[in-house]
């Protein structure tokens, strides 16, 4: 499955996160050309995810009785359309409302592949494949920050670099949904490439645990919104939203400001903190799977990523500051696997579905506050110091969180493991 699914929703899930962060690079032409400020590019790049609050829950339901294939496919072509209409934009306004569309339309494709994945990899696996999956996020920058730096020197046809930019890296999401609606399998029992002993095991596997998820109380949608693990599980996300956005979508104007450099060379150097990243969520996924052990493989990171921030905070230099900012974005990003295998492993059926969604639709608003908050301080002192400190104490906050929410999952993980056949290994 590592081998035949995941390449394949690595990619779809790059492709989302390349159309959610290229504004990062836009902007550095919009800003002159559509007089767009600093406070309105925060507020603007952080609304995305007022569109991806409000439409995830009810899209991963939607999901759940329509199915992945069906349903993802959609998604991808309609904000793939919708991340092409961004060469419209003409200033503040309609930039927010392209943004907050763009979020509507990706907000039930990460909940849904989340759910998709608890629906085939077992949980002793699962945060290996997640972290994997997540490192869609760093290839995104690592590919898409040249190309995109590239792409604004385009100019022709009565269109500038940035409109080309999004109209050139919007096509891909259109094209793969049609794909997606032809190939993907909506579970095991359909997947023609598993051997017979395979689809055996692992039916065996999943079955296990679903009878395991049996025990759970099957609660409806309201006692999931109500619950406290979830609102705490939420807060733990809400900074890992904050500092992924709020660095990603900084980056460019952080290092041309300080560096001057032209736009491909910016996304060069962009590139750096995103290797980093990819490193730390593959070490930490693949350690947190080894040991069992989710609450520490989720705090500690949190932890080293908020003494990367202040790091960054206090750096007179390019170098440092560049260092510091990959630093905290690579131990926040590094979090999501063993986050994930801790959140999911204590929900079933329909609360997974609505569970999943809530946490992270309601994390995912962290992803408003990070841009924005770097924007408010970017406006009142023309600097970055300011923002990046408030994004490191929420990581500070998360990893406390996390170590108090953790527990129980951990415990029972470790007490409900299946024993491992000769295929596991």
């Amino acid at each position: 499955m590592m081998l035949r699914l995941m390449p394949f929703l690595f990619l779809l899930y790059i492709v989302a996160y390349l159309d959610r962060i290229n504004v990062g690079f836009g902007i550095l032409q919009m800003r002159g050309q559509l007089g767009i400020s600093d406070g309105d590019y925060g507020r603007a790049a952080g609304i995305f995810f007022a569109g991806y609050f409000f439409f995830q829950l009810p899209s991963n339901l939607i999901l759940e009785k329509v199915g992945v294939r069906r349903w993802i496919s959609t998604l991808m072509a309609v904000w793939g359309i919708v991340s092409c209409l961004m060469i419209f934009i003409r200033g503040p306004v309609s930039f927010s409302v392209m943004r907050f569309l763009l979020g509507a339309a990706e907000a039930g494709f990460f909940p849904g592949i989340i759910l998709y994945m608890k629906q085939w990899f077992p949980g002793t696996s699962r945060a290996r494949a997640v972290a994997w999956f997540m490192t869609a996020n760093p290839i995104a920058g690592i590919v898409g920050s040249p190309i995109s730096g590239a792409l604004l020197n385009l100019h022709g046809s009565g269109l500038s670099g940035w409109q080309w930019m999004f109209l050139i890296e919007g096509l891909p999401a259109i094209v793969l949904g049609g794909i997606v609606f032809v190939t993907l399998a909506d579970s095991p029992h359909q997947a023609r490439w598993l051997k017979g002993e395979e689809k055996a095991w692992l039916l065996n596997e999943l079955a296990t645990e679903k009878s395991a998820d049996l025990e759970l109380p099957q609660h409806g949608f309201w006692r999931v919104l109500l619950s406290p693990t979830l609102w705490l599980l939420s807060v733990v996300y809400f900074a890992v939203a904050t500092t992924m956005y709020g660095l990603t979508l900084w980056l460019p104007s952080v290092i041309r400001a300080l560096s001057g450099l032209s736009y491909f060379l910016t996304g060069v150097v962009a590139v750096i903190p995103f290797v980093l990243t990819t490193a730390a969520m593959v070490l930490v996924g693949m350690s947190s799977d080894r040991t069992r052990e989710r609450r520490w493989h989720t705090a500690v990171p949190a932890f080293l990523g908020a003494a990367g921030l202040l790091l960054a905070g206090f750096g007179h230099s390019t170098v440092l500051v560049v260092a510091g900012i990959g630093l905290g974005l690579a131990f926040a990003e590094s979090m999501v696997g063993p986050f994930w295998a801790m959140a999911t492993s204590s929900m079933a059926g329909i609360s997974a579905a609505a569970g999943i969604a809530v946490i992270n639709s309601l994390g995912n608003l962290g992803g408003y506050f990070g841009p924005d908050i770097i924007g408010i301080f970017r406006t009142a002192n023309g600097g970055f110091r300011g923002g990046l400190l408030a994004i490191s104490a929420t990581l500070v906050f998360s990893g406390s969180i996390a170590l108090i929410v953790g527990r129980r999952s951990n415990e029972k993980a470790k007490a409900t493991a299946p024993v491992k056949s000769s295929l596991a290994g």
